[in-house]
């Protein structure tokens, strides 16, 4: 069994392939910062009856020791962490390489490999990205706060709002709290997508530019957008699946 993980600073996301080609099951924990190892131990342990390989996507530097040392003890393998020394095909073309996250990366991989060399990737996440790539050149990137990011912060603030489910709501014009708070979040939201994409489309000239969405809210977002755009939430899990086989074959 093959192993993919890409540990975000929100949620945990662990692949499992028997081929190497395509992902059988996904598992998604809560990313617990101050989680034990023998904590992580015992809910990984439930998923991975068995591992040949594995590599993992880290953007949280605190678990990188309880992940490597939960494989070097139960399975005798040392983890792949995408990183530096990892051969991936893609140029980044940024101030400082070292900046660019290895989620982004691994989406990069993946959407060049099964969509198009030049796209631009919306990984809807603890913060909304925006990654354009050109014939495999990570060119640049647009930060913004995440659905839940933006919902908390609000919440926290405002000490009379209610905490909100983030599904639509039945109508745009919300007639109480709860509805006009997830009006503004969520069609608020596929708003700012929409206008960057095109924004986006503008400043490289390319109309037809090929766009996907992924991340944990893509599926809530995706119904209230209006841009054209590929669907894919477990894009950065076959990033990593292309990636250990690149890797393990060279």
């Amino acid at each position: 069994m093959k192993t993919v993980i890409d540990i975000g600073n929100t949620t945990i996301a662990i692949g499992l392939s028997k081929d190497g080609k395509s992902i059988d099951k996904v598992y998604r924990l809560n990313t617990e910062k101050n989680r034990s190892y023998d904590e992580y131990s015992l809910l990984l342990k439930d998923f991975l009856p068995s591992c040949e390989r594995v590599i993992i996507s880290s953007v949280v530097p605190e678990l990188n020791e309880v992940f490597r040392e939960y494989f070097e003890n139960r399975y005798e393998i040392t983890p792949l962490f995408l990183g530096q020394g990892v051969k991936t095909g893609i140029q980044i073309l940024s101030d400082n390489p070292k900046e660019v996250g290895a989620d982004l990366i691994g989406n990069t991989v993946a959407a060049t490999t099964l969509y198009d060399e030049t796209c631009l990737i919306i990984d809807l996440g603890t913060a909304t990205t925006f990654t354009y790539i050109e014939k495999k050149a990570l060119k640049g990137v647009i930060i913004s706060t995440g659905l839940t990011t933006s919902k908390d912060a609000l919440i926290n603030k405002a000490s009379l709002l209610p905490q909100i489910e983030l599904i639509p709501p039945k109508k745009l014009l919300g007639t109480n709290s709860a509805d006009c708070i997830k009006s503004g979040l969520l069609y608020g939201h596929a708003s700012m997508i929409d206008g960057m994409i095109k924004r986006v489309k503008d400043d490289v000239q390319n109309p037809d530019l090929t766009v996907v969405l992924t991340g944990g809210h893509a599926k809530i977002i995706y119904p209230l957008t209006n841009e054209k755009m590929i669907k894919d939430e477990t894009l950065i899990l076959k990033g990593l699946l292309i990636l250990l086989e690149k890797n393990s074959a060279e």
